[in-house]
């Protein structure tokens, strides 16, 4: 591997799911201060959030006060994928049935056999009224709709958590920073200027069975990346945001903000002049795709890459923790876990394919995928928030990259800040780049 240089053509990719994005944050804001060169983003999962917004100049917005991980309307930090609102009735209304038919059993004996008749069909309606209420909200909300089979309790049930939150919180800021410019015109036309950076993120189509990758990038780089591959039908995988896909950026970084299995896919419809000729597909996040994003970034001339997530590597004897009951913690494990092993291999292969490839992660990170309000952790018998996140993220990247690699390499730092210095003191979003 050759040593760093700011003069190589540079990629930052981010990887994770959730609250892990809040890791993405601190590190941003490290390379930031330090002046590290960055030609392109990259972004995969909730990564691909802090990409869009780092692309446009407005990494700050993720780490400052009123931003998407400091934003104190949630003083327990974002709310993202929770339960759908028809189960959280559901078992709201259980529970008060519940008590009200235990209270006259207890209390009124000749109350018992009226409770006995009653208790079966006051369930039942409940249920059956939360669950159509749900299936009326699901069809209300959804842009597009795609013919299901099965029962229609399935839209339901079938998909417990919520996407919509975080899809709306990533698109909101960006609209904020950009009001009333479409994404792809806004990068286009300051492509080149200080803070604007090359775009590439990912999703899958789990209709067409691919990768789906929505890149904006200059020439001739972009000619690279969309030119004709044998066995490869470039217009199915690629959306060129200067061309035909220009209208579907924000609709594919709402996609890899979507959890697969447990969320509903996001529903993207492709242009009618585009391959798809105006299907509607199901799009969702795929933990390993940051494999792809590094084959796709060699293509498009990068040589030297800088990857992040928040996910600690392979464990070591003797660290075994309590299970996790709750059927989000349990999801997020398995995620964190097809994580590490995803990027396992894809290192192995970037270090065929690029100059240089850097990893920064934690030793330790208690804080799973969905913790937005943060976790205990059993190895410091305390609680972690997300703000501790950020501060520990901010310190690796200065630790693992900015110090040894940049600081090695005789690169100038432009502003060299103490890893401990205080992460609300970031530059705002007009300072950035």
């Amino acid at each position: 591997m050759q040593p760093y240089s700011p003069e190589r053509r540079t990629a930052l990719v981010l990887c994770g799911t959730g609250a892990h994005g809040a890791y993405h944050a601190g590190v941003l804001r490290a390379l930031q201060e330090a002046g590290v060169k960055i030609d392109v983003m990259a972004g995969q999962g909730v990564g691909a959030g802090a990409a869009a917004l780092a692309a446009i100049d407005g990494a700050a917005r993720l780490w400052e006060p009123d931003g998407v991980w400091r934003s104190p309307r949630s003083p327990r930090g974002p709310r993202l994928y929770p339960w759908k609102w028809p189960l959280r009735v559901a078992a709201w209304l259980a529970l008060v049935l519940a008590a009200a038919c235990v209270a006259p059993l207890l209390f009124t004996p000749s109350a018992r056999p009226v409770v006995i008749v009653w208790l079966p069909a006051a369930v039942a309606g409940t249920l059956v009224v939360v669950l159509l209420a749900g299936v009326a909200e699901a069809r209300w909300r959804a842009p597009a709709r795609r013919r299901v089979a099965g029962p229609s309790w399935w839209r339901i049930v079938g998909a417990p958590l919520d996407a919509s939150s975080a899809r709306a919180l990533f698109l909101r800021t960006i609209t904020q920073l950009i009001p009333g410019r479409r994404y792809a015109d806004a990068l286009a036309d300051n492509l080149g200027q200080p803070g604007f950076r090359e775009l590439m993120i990912v999703a899958t189509d789990l209709d067409s069975r691919r990768d789906v990758l929505a890149v904006l990038l200059r020439d001739p780089y972009r000619r690279d990346v969309l030119a004709p591959r044998p066995d490869r039908e470039r217009r199915s995988e690629v959306l060129d945001l200067t061309g035909i896909g220009r209208d579907q950026g924000l609709e594919l970084l709402a996609a890899a903000l979507t959890p697969p299995v447990v969320c509903d896919p996001h529903l993207v419809t492709f242009a009618p002049d585009s391959y798809w000729r105006g299907e509607t597909h199901r799009l969702c996040d795929r933990p390993g795709a940051v494999s792809r994003l590094l084959e796709e970034l060699a293509g498009a001339g990068v040589t030297q890459a800088i990857v992040v997530s928040a996910v600690p590597g392979p464990s070591s004897p003797h660290r075994l923790r309590a299970l996790r009951l709750d059927p989000r913690q349990r999801l997020g494990e398995f995620l964190a876990a097809a994580e590490v092993a995803a990027l396992r291999d894809a290192m192995e292969m970037a270090r065929l394919r690029f100059d240089s490839v850097y990893l920064i992660r934690p030793t330790h990170n208690p804080v799973g995928p969905f913790d937005v309000a943060g976790a205990y952790d059993e190895a410091s018998d305390r609680r972690q928030d997300l703000l501790e996140v950020m501060e520990r993220a901010y310190e690796d990247a200065y630790r693992q990259f900015i110090e040894p690699v940049v600081g090695a390499s005789g690169d100038q730092l432009a502003q060299v800040v103490p890893p401990d210095a205080d992460i609300a003191a970031g530059p705002s979003a007009s300072d950035t780049g």
